[in-house]
């Protein structure tokens, strides 16, 4: 008997990698970007972050921009977290482990070394005197770091796969609890949102007023953002404790309190993500130059901001996206493949653009229109001619819970 698919969470991840194609489309188009692009090999290496920088800009990119940095990260770690427990107990450890290393550790490396140095060639080109690809190439080695791009996303999420595989092994008691817990909260999810969001102040705030909000670190291909390994961590083991306690009777039923009640939770991140806004643009002058009230603030804002913003996108999907989705179907199915390849058409067409008499919003409807459609057809031929049979991470276990 064939596995059911849980819908509602199949077209959020659908809706997700939309969400990441349509951020990366949007950047060079902030208003808050400087005048010149970024010099390739000058720190602190900003390029890294916005390849392409064009003189047409919208403010409307930086407050999409914004909302989506809040939340999105999060909502994936914890939708990565959220199948585990599935995967684990059809799969056992070592059979989990070795999966992982093929569907997530070893595309990592690629993505780093192949495709990452391909979509970073057009940010060189744009400040370059010599822009061959032997004066690139001589340049990307003496970079201090090596700039993963996107993928950075999965050796976070390899690791945090082989601590769940470790945990699940060794002290599996501990893992059933938080299914316990967390089914505990299911027809209260204002008190799962309040204990999220105290959860994420103590794992974000010291660590950003110890640094910033916005820095990262890096050796060679492992980037990580200095204010938010905890944040990454905490939403995944929480998507596992919604997991393990089943999504046919936990937090997510689609006739449960937070799909019911998805009107509140949108009015909650508009609001949330707007105090957010406002605080943090009180450090407009430099985070470290601003007083510690404003800053304390702002980081105190922020998983507040982040918490809601997921539950909402969750609610919402539970919702308003219950039915099944030729198009979603496949662009779900396909999600993976794509967040891997779509850097490369991304920066390209953003490059190719540069010199077009578009508007702001005409390029990053452009951009994202033909990466999307690209990295999706490519995705497709790729799938049908794939050796390592990769897929989408939790997609099989998504398949094994019900409706």
């Amino acid at each position: 008997m064939a596995a059911t698919v849980n819908v509602p969470l199949s077209n959020l991840r659908a809706v997700v990698i939309a969400i990441v194609v349509a951020f990366h489309s949007a950047l060079p188009y902030l208003a808050s970007q400087p005048a010149q692009p970024f010099a390739f090999n000058a720190s602190p290496y900003r390029w890294v972050a916005f390849p392409i920088i064009d003189h047409e800009r919208w403010f409307g990119f930086d407050l999409f921009c914004a909302w989506q940095d809040v939340s999105l990260m999060s909502l994936m770690f914890l939708l990565a977290g959220l199948f585990t427990p599935a995967s684990l107990n059809r799969k056992g450890t070592p059979l989990y482990l070795l999966d992982r290393w093929w569907r997530i550790g070893l595309p990592f490396l690629l993505a780093a070394a192949v495709l990452s140095p391909l979509a970073y060639y057009a940010s060189y080109c744009l400040t370059a005197i010599d822009a061959s690809p032997t004066a690139f190439w001589e340049h990307w080695r003496t970079l201090p770091m090596w700039p993963a791009g996107p993928a950075w996303f999965l050796w976070q999420l390899f690791l945090l796969s082989a601590v769940a595989a470790t945990l699940h092994a060794l002290a599996p008691r501990s893992l059933t609890d938080l299914g316990r817990l967390a089914e505990s909260l299911k027809d209260r999810p204002l008190v799962f949102f309040i204990g999220l969001t105290a959860l994420s102040i103590v794992a974000y705030v010291p660590l950003t007023l110890a640094f910033n909000p916005w820095d990262w670190a890096s050796w060679g291909p492992f980037g990580f953002q200095l204010s938010r390994p905890l944040q990454y961590i905490l939403y995944f083991f929480v998507g596992y404790a919604i997991g393990a306690g089943g999504l046919d009777r936990g937090l997510l039923r689609c006739d449960g309190q937070l799909a019911d009640r998805w009107w509140a939770w949108l009015a909650a991140a508009v609001a949330s993500f707007a105090l957010w806004g406002v605080l943090t643009s009180l450090t407009v002058q430099g985070w470290d130059a601003s007083p510690f009230a404003y800053r304390l603030a702002a980081a105190l804002a922020y998983p507040l901001a982040c918490a809601s913003g997921v539950l909402c996108m969750l609610a919402l999907c539970l919702a308003l996206l219950r039915s099944q989705h030729r198009m979603l179907d496949s662009l779900s199915r396909n999600a993976y493949p794509i967040y891997l390849l779509h850097y490369v058409f991304v920066v390209w067409l953003q490059y190719a653009l540069l010199t077009t008499s578009f508007d702001a919003i005409g390029k990053a409807a452009i951009v994202f229109a033909c990466a999307l459609a690209l990295s999706w057809t490519a995705s497709r031929g790729f799938t049908a001619f794939n050796p390592l049979h990769l897929s989408l991470p939790g997609r099989r276990a998504m398949a094994d819970q019900p409706r």
